[in-house]
């Protein structure tokens, strides 16, 4: 990395921790970013955003923000924000398309009136019909609070009991709630890094899906890179990635998930605007697969503020 790119980066903040439910997940995030951005010689130190972040960071002296900040208060426009009213640079998204982004349900109907694939949806209420609900979804579905990551709050569910249930279960978490076409069949994630898609990563997992325990804690998820698709199937998905993340207005760096079904069709299910950066994470597992190393990967989406 020349010195003087380094030299125009400045001081960064790398923002971490947060307020959200996937605090632990940030902290794991923002260290890994912080030792990574030192490693490549800048001049980089943490700050774990509480709930005074607008005094924290109006106090703070630095150039630029690395936002390592996942869920709400970091990754849905508030942070993004913030950043703008104190005129300083930040990775990733600006304010609108973080906050969609953030919203499952609205992305969706974004990407529907775009004619983009992703699975049929409803938002749940107190009173909805679930048998019908059950009925139009093919009998299986995936329950989400809408504004919640980490798969925070999901579940997946057979029957109109277990829907009721469910969404009892998910509006604890958000008083947006939605029940999702379950997609039988493959998952798979599609990292963007400036204006191109990274190598696609198939995700297998003993679980019944890409759960929480399966992403943080299992040890028997598997990460197939390459990812298992025919060259043309993966350069499709990848098209598709790209273009839902332009849809959305996104930039600079992300994450689009998907599921393929048996006859071979690509589902996308949401889109990521602050993914996680361990190394164990899928940003920097597909990047090294493209031959950009975890330091490297720090500094080219750092760089996107210049």
């Amino acid at each position: 990395m020349s010195g003087n790119v380094i030299k125009q980066l400045g001081r960064v903040a790398v923002l971490m921790g947060g307020t959200s439910a996937e605090r632990p997940v940030s902290l794991n995030s923002g260290n890994a970013v912080l030792k990574g951005l030192k490693q490549a010689g800048v001049d980089a130190f943490a700050i774990d955003v509480g709930e005074n972040a607008a005094q924290q960071l109006a106090e703070a002296e630095f150039d630029r923000a690395f936002i390592a900040l996942h869920g709400r208060g970091g990754e849905d426009g508030a942070m993004q924000g913030l950043l703008e009213l104190l005129n300083k640079p930040y990775t990733g998204s600006k304010v609108m398309a973080s906050a969609l982004g953030m919203d499952k349900w609205r992305t969706k109907l974004v990407w529907n009136a775009c004619g983009v694939a992703t699975p049929k949806a409803f938002v749940l209420e107190e009173n909805s019909d679930w048998n019908a609900i059950m009925q139009q979804l093919s009998g299986s579905a995936m329950v989400k609070p809408a504004r919640e990551g980490s798969s925070i709050g999901m579940r997946k569910v057979h029957s109109a009991e277990e829907l009721a249930e469910s969404y009892k279960f998910a509006s604890q978490h958000d008083d947006l709630v939605i029940a999702e076409q379950y997609i039988e069949g493959k998952e798979f994630t599609a990292a963007i890094l400036g204006d191109q898609a990274l190598p696609v990563i198939q995700l297998q997992t003993s679980h019944d899906f890409y759960d929480f325990d399966a992403k943080y804690k299992s040890n028997d998820t598997q990460y197939l890179l390459p990812s298992g698709l025919p060259d043309y199937a993966e350069a499709e998905l990848q098209k598709m990635a790209l273009q839902a993340f332009r849809l959305v207005g996104c930039e600079g760096w992300g994450r689009v998930d998907a599921m393929q079904d048996a006859d071979g069709n690509f589902w996308l299910l949401e889109v990521n605007t602050s993914p996680g950066m361990t190394d164990h994470s899928l940003v920097p597992m597909a990047a090294k697969e493209k031959g950009i190393s975890f330091d490297q990967l720090t500094v080219e989406i750092l760089k996107q503020t210049l």
